[in-house]
C-alpha cells in the first residue's frame, strides 16, 4: 500500500536574541510566513537557533529532503557559509533581511537607503550635530542602517563624529546608556538617529528625566513601525518596514524555488517608507 503523501514542510530558522518572543521583527516575519504557509496549504516548522553556534542551526534532519522541501533563514548573522552548507546538501533555501553578492536567493529590505533617507530629512530640518544609536552590527541590517547613517552626513560634508556613534544592539539598556552618554557630550546632539523604535523610545525617557525638549531641543527617529511607538506621549518618527510582505514573499518564492519553478537567483529587495512624525520636528 503507497502511503499517504505528506504536505510539503518549510523551517524558518530564528537566530535566538533577547526577548525573541516579544520581538517585533520575528512576529511581523512569522506572520507573513504563516500567511503563505495557509495560501500554498504548507506546514512550516520554525527553529529557533542559537546565534553563538551558527554550527547548531543545521542538524542532519533539517537537511533531509524526504522531510524537509526547503529552509527560510529569517536572517544569518552575515555567515554565508551556513547558507551554503545546506545549498550543498541539497537543499533549496532562501534568506531574509541580507543582501547577498552571490547565486544565493534572498529577498531584504533596504537598509541603508532607508537610513540616508532619515538622515537627509534631519539636514532639511537645520541639524548638523546628529548622533545614531546603532543595532547590533553582526547583522547586516544593523550594519547597513550605521552605514547609511555615515555616508549620507559624508554626502553633504558634515563629518560624523566618532562620539557620536553609539552601539545599541537593538536592546533597551544599552540603548539607554548610549542615550546617557550622547547627552554628556558638548556639543551635544540636537538629532539622534536611533536605528529600532525600541531604542528610540528609551531615548525619549531618558531625555524626558533630564528635561530635554522633542523636538525643540532634541529631533529623534526610530526604526521599524513598532506598534509600541503608539504609547509614546510624542509621536515618534520612524522608517516603516514591509516586515510581514518579507516574510510572504520569502516562503511563496522558497515554494517555487523547491518546485523547480523560480527563476534563479532570486533577489529582491523592498523599500521602506520614512514616517514623519512630531518627534522630528518641522521645518
Amino acid at each position: 500500500m503507497t502511503p499517504p503523501k505528506r504536505k510539503p514542510i518549510y523551517v524558518l530558522i530564528l537566530p535566538r536574541f533577547e526577548d525573541i518572543f516579544h520581538s517585533f521583527y520575528t512576529g511581523e516575519i512569522t506572520k507573513g510566513v504563516n500567511w503563505a504557509a495557509s495560501r500554498l496549504n504548507v506546514d512550516f516548522l520554525v527553529h529557533i537557533a542559537d546565534r553563538s553556534n551558527h554550527a547548531t542551526w543545521l542538524d542532519p534532519a533539517l537537511l533531509d529532503r524526504k522531510y524537509v522541501d526547503g529552509i527560510l533563514f529569517a536572517d544569518i548573522d552575515n555567515d554565508l557559509d551556513i547558507v551554503k552548507k545546506a545549498i550543498t546538501n541539497g537543499m533549496p533555501c532562501l534568506v531574509l533581511n541580507n543582501i547577498i553578492h552571490e547565486p544565493i536567493n534572498y529577498i531584504a529590505v533596504n537598509n541603508y537607503k532607508a537610513a540616508m533617507q532619515v538622515v537627509e530629512e534631519f539636514i532639511k530640518l537645520g541639524h548638523k550635530h546628529i548622533a545614531t544609536i546603532a543595532g547590533d552590527l553582526s547583522t547586516q541590517a544593523g550594519q547597513s542602517r550605521l552605514d547609511g547613517f555615515n555616508d549620507a552626513l559624508k554626502k553633504h560634508h558634515i563629518g560624523p563624529e566618532k562620539d557620536y556613534v553609539k552601539i545599541g544592539g537593538f536592546l533597551r539598556t544599552p540603548a539607554r546608556q548610549a542615550a546617557g552618554e550622547l547627552f554628556k557630550l558638548h556639543p551635544r546632539p540636537t538629532a539622534i538617529f536611533a536605528a529600532s523604535d525600541v531604542m528610540a523610545m528609551e531615548v525619549m525617557d531618558v531625555a524626558r528625566h533630564k528635561k530635554i525638549s522633542i523636538p525643540g531641543e532634541l529631533a529623534i527617529c526610530g526604526f521599524d513601525d513598532n506598534p509600541l511607538r503608539a504609547h509614546c506621549a510624542i509621536p515618534l518618527a520612524t522608517v516603516s518596514q514591509p516586515l510581514v510582505e518579507m516574510g510572504r514573499l520569502g516562503l511563496e518564492m522558497l515554494y517555487q524555488v523547491s518546485h523547480g519553478k523560480a527563476r534563479l537567483p532570486v533577489k529582491e529587495v523592498l523599500t521602506a517608507k520614512l514616517i514623519k512624525g512630531d518627534s522630528m520636528g518641522k521645518a
